[in-house]
């Protein structure tokens, strides 16, 4: 038996290497990608032929799709503890969260064949652990149509944009609604990896580049990370690519859709997408977006090519960015371990832009009698370069104190939920805590005229803060701010941050009056308050100043409601406190 038992282990690699080991994009020439069940058969079969890989489901989709991991390690490192305990550097590669733009599936694919059975790229994944998501998006991905991408030069059929709840996962890393993003977030909370790597298809203008590219490097990003960004990517990587036959360039935003001499303008990214959530949580993330017009096998060779010189890259310097994520995460606790830290929420692009050359292809302008605007129509056999002004430089538009940590009311159940789905560290509150805390409250909201992702967001209001003292119930959640996952819990809780819960609609209904007042009953009401209020009297005639509210008889009854003893005090204030460090400390003091 234990000859036999041999002789299998021997004769496995051989069987592996001799078998048709082509993915289905391959074999058709890049003109087909294999559907949701083929991709899962093929890694499967991949992973039972080779000791380095494991599948596994990380969760399920609206309609009951598995979603898989694949994980792959030289030496068996396929949980994140062992990968931790044997100091292995954690790459995270996901393919399709847009399920039409899939060349990141189909080289994913043919990249773990290479590393493993095809016995290439010897000692690449030493100490590196690889996991890969092939499908992020798998709903999406099976609503399958030759008609998906109007903008898009192959494969045959490719999915959709949306999940089946029509969300799209890239607008969803912080607010976290889809089941499929919390459960991104759950494999991202286990793993905690080093680098990301999202991989996307363009929309819009043409140009020579296959591939752009996109990093966080501003304030949003730790000092230490996007020091490794430019030494390993920019300055090795991306070359590295080139020089493997490939056009690489920066992702391409335009000033103007319809002149690409106008110039790019920075898009800011933001924590509800892949790069800036990658950013909260100190680690770089890759943005690849390969370009729609290329051939759909000149756009997954690129991929290929791009992933395969990170991964050598991180055999050769991989220790650089495990002391880059290392010193990320201590200087966060540094400034959670102090009150008043200032943060900055929000970027906004500099109007000082740098020149750079744009490798481009000719075009032509003309007055279109269809829609009455520039129609602009590119020649790719013609290239041509542009020296183009480039507003890259982004600096914070919106700033705050942190707090050392935030309370949160036992009522707001999904707010609850989401620190929960961030993997984030909080405290129970055991018994009633008398505090003294900082608040808000929110008025004069404005909503958006139209759902933006499932959600009526809020699009202006003013936030004025609150100083209050009161017993902080039982269940109440403490959130403190010397954690790693500071940055998370500041753009999911202070209003201003540009994804807030606030902002995405989550505390709408503390800004909805629920007791009205019958206007005959204001009137007299009115009446008494003038008469009990000189000063009142002043700030009455000083409102009806302005035309509109002097000729709206409901404003101008509300105005005196709002001011009386029966208006709801507790309008508009949010269930979020801000505590001190005392505070805390009196939290995590009761078992």
């Amino acid at each position: 038996m234990r000859l036999i038992l041999t002789l299998i282990a021997l004769l496995l690699p051989l069987a592996a290497t001799s078998a048709d080991w082509r993915t289905d994009a391959e074999i058709s020439g890049y003109q087909r990608t294999p559907r949701h069940a083929e991709s899962l058969a093929w890694l499967r079969r991949l992973a039972a032929a080779s000791t380095q890989l494991r599948v596994e489901s990380f969760g399920t989709s609206p309609e009951g799709r598995e979603l898989v991991v694949v994980i792959a390690s030289a030496d068996g490192s396929f949980t994140p503890e062992l990968a931790r305990a044997r100091g292995k550097r954690v790459l995270l590669v996901q393919a399709g969260i847009h399920a039409g733009e899939i060349e990141g599936k189909d080289a994913g694919m043919a990249l773990l064949r290479d590393l493993t059975v095809a016995g290439k790229h010897r000692g690449l994944l030493d100490n590196t652990v690889l996991v890969f998501i092939p499908i992020f998006n798998v709903d999406g991905h099976e609503r399958i149509s030759r008609y998906n991408r109007v903008n898009q030069n192959g494969p045959q059929a490719m999915g959709w944009r949306a999940t089946a709840q029509n969300l799209n996962l890239n607008r969803d890393h912080i607010k976290a609604d889809a089941p499929e993003m919390r459960a991104w977030l759950g494999l991202w909370t286990r793993w905690s990896p080093d680098l990301l790597i999202d991989i996307h298809t363009t929309n819009g203008a043409d140009y020579a580049y296959e591939l752009t590219w996109y990093l966080e490097e501003w304030g949003n990003q730790a000092e230490a990370v996007r020091a490794w960004q430019r030494e390993a990517l920019i300055d090795r990587v991306f070359p590295a690519t080139e020089r493997r036959g490939h056009l690489l360039g920066p992702y391409i935003n335009l000033i103007d859709h319809r002149d690409i001499r106008k110039g790019l303008v920075n898009f800011g990214s933001g924590p509800r997408f892949s790069t800036g959530y990658a950013a909260l949580r100190n680690r770089p993330g890759i943005l690849v977006e390969t370009h729609m017009l290329k051939p759909y096998a000149q756009r997954v060779k690129v991929t290929h090519a791009l992933l395969l010189e990170v991964l050598r890259e991180l055999r050769r310097n991989g220790d650089a960015l495990r002391r880059a994520v290392a010193a990320a995460d201590a200087a966060q606790l540094a400034h959670g371990a102090t009150d008043d830290y200032e943060y900055p929420l929000a970027f906004v692009p500099t109007d000082k832009p740098q020149t750079i050359r744009l490798r481009g292809v000719a075009f032509t302008q003309s007055r279109s009698e269809i829609s009455g605007d520039t129609w602009t129509r590119y020649e790719p056999g013609k290239r041509i370069d542009l020296d183009v002004p480039f507003l890259r430089e982004m600096v914070a538009a919106t700033s705050v104190r942190l707090p050392a940590a935030y309370a949160i009311k036992p009522a707001a159940l999904t707010t609850i939920e989401r620190i929960r789905a961030h993997g984030l560290a909080y405290l129970r509150v055991a018994s009633a805590l008398p505090v003294r805390a900082r608040g808000w409250r929110i008025e004069q909201p404005q909503w958006n005229a139209e759902p933006f992702e499932g959600r009526t967001a809020l699009r202006e209001f003013k936030a004025t803060e609150l100083v209050r003292e009161f017993e902080l119930p039982v269940g109440s959640v403490v959130v403190p701010m010397d954690q790693a996952g500071a940055n998370v819990v500041a753009h999911l809780l202070e209003p201003q941050a540009p994804d807030s819960l606030l902002r995405w609609g989550f505390f709408n209904a503390q800004l909805e009056r629920k007791e009205y007042a019958d206007p005959r009953k204001l009137e007299q009401l009115a009446r008494e308050m003038l008469a009990q209020q000189p000063a009142l009297r002043e700030e009455f005639e000083q409102a009806l100043q302005d035309p509109a509210f002097a000729a709206d008889p409901g404003a101008r009854l509300d105005f005196f409601f709002v001011r009386s003893p029966y208006a709801d005090p507790e309008l508009g204030v949010l269930p979020v406190w801000r505590i001190d460090r005392s505070t805390l400390e009196r939290v995590r003091a009761v078992p």
